[in-house]
């Protein structure tokens, strides 16, 4: 019987795990065009807040649209979705000083304040699909200003898992 005398390889990072989970997490998502996903750690590697977007609990998914464009804003999901990172940031089970925010898009600038304000030190994102908009490019200077790290998520392998982002 030959004994295993070295740990197997190919097993997934930290970040990989993270950033899988935010995934996951977003396919709870019901908005039919982007499924975003959340996932706070603390420097012990303990996942401590998921979130998605979706509409605040109590208000039925039916009863609200999931437009993105009519003249009629009140027409349209934004007034009412709640984002991926403020649902993560609520849900936590902790205070959030010096955690870590994965999330599969580029934080707008309403979450980037909430960000700052709960104490998170970094955020790893995977896509930044907004980069242009005033939203995002206030974002990253609202980040930068108050000393959170803003890095792209860079996995060392292929992952396993449908992409739910759209």
């Amino acid at each position: 019987m030959t004994t295993r005398t070295t740990k197997r390889k190919g097993y997934l990072t930290w970040d990989e795990t993270f950033m899988l989970l935010a995934d996951l997490v977003a396919q709870r998502s019901k908005d039919p065009n982007s499924q975003i996903g959340a996932c706070i750690v603390n420097e012990k590697n303990i996942v401590v807040g998921l979130g998605y977007n979706g509409f605040p609990i109590g208000c039925n998914d039916d009863d609200l649209p999931w437009s993105r464009k009519d003249k009629n804003t009140l027409n349209t999901k934004y007034p009412y979705v709640v984002h991926a990172e403020a649902n993560a940031i609520l849900n936590a089970s902790t205070k959030l000083d010096g955690c870590v925010l994965y999330v599969n898009l580029f934080p707008c600038n309403e979450c980037a304040k909430l960000i700052i304000q709960s104490g998170i030190k970094e955020v790893v994102y995977k896509h930044d699909k907004y980069a242009n908009t005033d939203s995002v490019k206030a974002s990253k200077k609202l980040l930068k200003l108050s000393g959170v790290k803003i890095r792209k998520f860079k996995p060392k392998k292929a992952l396993k898992i449908i992409p739910v982002y759209t």
